[in-house]
């Protein structure tokens, strides 16, 4: 029973015109990609983390497809909010919205920690702070949405401590934004992490980059890129 992790499947199972190749020629047949890797690596006993951009859908309802798409793979799977899941609704409502449509296989982490294996899952969507690294519409405070997501990451590791006292598992945090990026880096982010001793961070987000090392350190924090393209859509084990 493995724990494995990829982010970004971008699924539009039930558009046939929704295409990510603009990211390049890697993403030709995406959705089929992960499909066969998935269920040649997967088991049904294994656990898949999926730090957002997991669907196109606008609206819960325009998402169930991917979901359902999602449900028939092996494995469990624990979901996190990515900046393009415009389709993510509260707890409460995703959770009834599961039951109703028989999707047992898929937790949410969202404020909260869950265990899996020899971890114990914590994270948050995260944000660029560099407004020359994010391409939004509007005028955007970076700030309170920063803030908002640090606050998150709180609560989500918090939980996480408490499960760590009756297991002493690990603590692996996973953002959808990289909180170090090139010359990048989120203080309020790293200043948590820090703060709860966590030595593993997987982030996704970065597409068409393939040159950057899969893993690599900045204050003693190893930081993982797993990204659907940059891991050729093959989840990777933690």
């Amino acid at each position: 029973m493995s724990v494995f992790v990829i982010a970004d499947l971008h699924l539009a199972t039930a558009d046939s015109d929704k295409s990510m190749e603009v990211f390049g020629n890697r993403w030709k047949n995406y959705i089929q990609k992960i499909r066969t890797n998935w269920q040649a690596v997967v088991t049904p006993e294994d656990t898949v983390v999926i730090p957002g951009d997991i669907s196109w859908g606008l609206a819960t309802e325009d998402a169930l497809e991917d979901l359902l798409w999602l449900e028939e793979l092996p494995g469990r799977k624990i979901i996190m909010k990515g900046n393009h899941d415009f389709w993510w609704s509260t707890v409460s409502k995703l959770n009834a919205f599961f039951e109703k449509h028989n999707i047992s296989s898929i937790d949410i982490l969202n404020n909260n920690a869950l265990e899996a294996e020899n971890y114990i899952i914590a994270g948050s969507r995260g944000w660029f702070t560099d407004k020359t690294m994010q391409n939004v519409d509007g005028n955007v405070d970076y700030g309170k949405i920063i803030n908002r997501e640090t606050i998150r990451l709180k609560m989500s590791l918090d939980s996480a401590v408490k499960l760590k006292e009756s297991t002493n598992k690990e603590i692996v945090v996973f953002l959808h934004f990289p909180p170090v990026w090139s010359d990048f880096v989120c203080e309020p982010i790293i200043a948590l992490l820090k703060e709860y001793n966590i030595s593993r961070c997987y982030f996704g987000h970065i597409h068409g980059n393939y040159s950057q090392p899969d893993r690599f350190q900045y204050d003693s924090i190893d930081f993982f890129m797993i990204s659907a393209d940059f891991l050729n859509f093959i989840p990777k084990i933690i």
